[in-house]
């Protein structure tokens, strides 16, 4: 039988790996921005759920990293990295905080968890272009883009951590210590 830290890190590269998926798969051009809307935020915000803050910050960031290396958008890789991991990690800890330890799934800790993390992505992505890329005030337009991909994320991690809590595999890894 498998250690509790293996099915963890385990679990986060399968994530990882989903993350980088969902956000390659079908990406929506946003042309303000230049950037495109995606599915990932939804495996970033699950990620945080599943794991909890550590692990799931590290797949969160990870995967949407690999996206950005994939995708030709090289130059956002160590601000995905960070940004994404953040996010994973302040809905991990709003989601186990509001969450009762060992109680069916509710999905308004999902959604407060991924409400978080959508306002990180926006913010983050705001402060790291205006400031690192050199973007000033322009790189606001950004918001809104990042904000509507927040709110499918949610959408997408309720729908399935609401399936996903059946699981029984991944119920122990939920409960598992790192």
């Amino acid at each position: 039988m498998m250690s509790n830290k293996t099915l963890k890190l385990v679990t986060a590269a399968l994530l990882a790996a989903l993350t980088c998926i969902a956000t390659m798969i079908i990406q929506i051009p946003t042309p303000v921005t230049s950037g495109y809307i995606h599915l990932g935020d939804g495996f970033v915000i699950l990620s945080g759920i599943l794991l909890g803050p550590a692990y799931g910050a590290a797949a969160a960031g990870i995967g949407s990293m690999l996206a950005d290396l994939l995708s030709g958008y090289a130059a956002y890789a160590p601000i995905t990295l960070t940004v994404k991991a953040l996010a994973a990690l302040f809905a991990s800890l709003i989601f186990h905080a509001l969450q009762k330890k060992g109680g069916r799934f509710h999905a308004f800790p999902a959604i407060a968890g991924g409400s978080c993390a959508a306002i990180i992505v926006a913010l983050g992505y705001f402060a790291a272009e205006a400031v690192i890329l050199g973007y000033g005030t322009a790189a606001a337009a950004s918001i809104p883009h990042n904000l509507a991909q927040g709110v499918f994320g949610i959408l997408i991690c309720v729908s399935l951590t609401k399936i996903l809590s059946k699981v029984p595999f991944l119920s122990a890894v939920r409960s598992s210590k790192p």
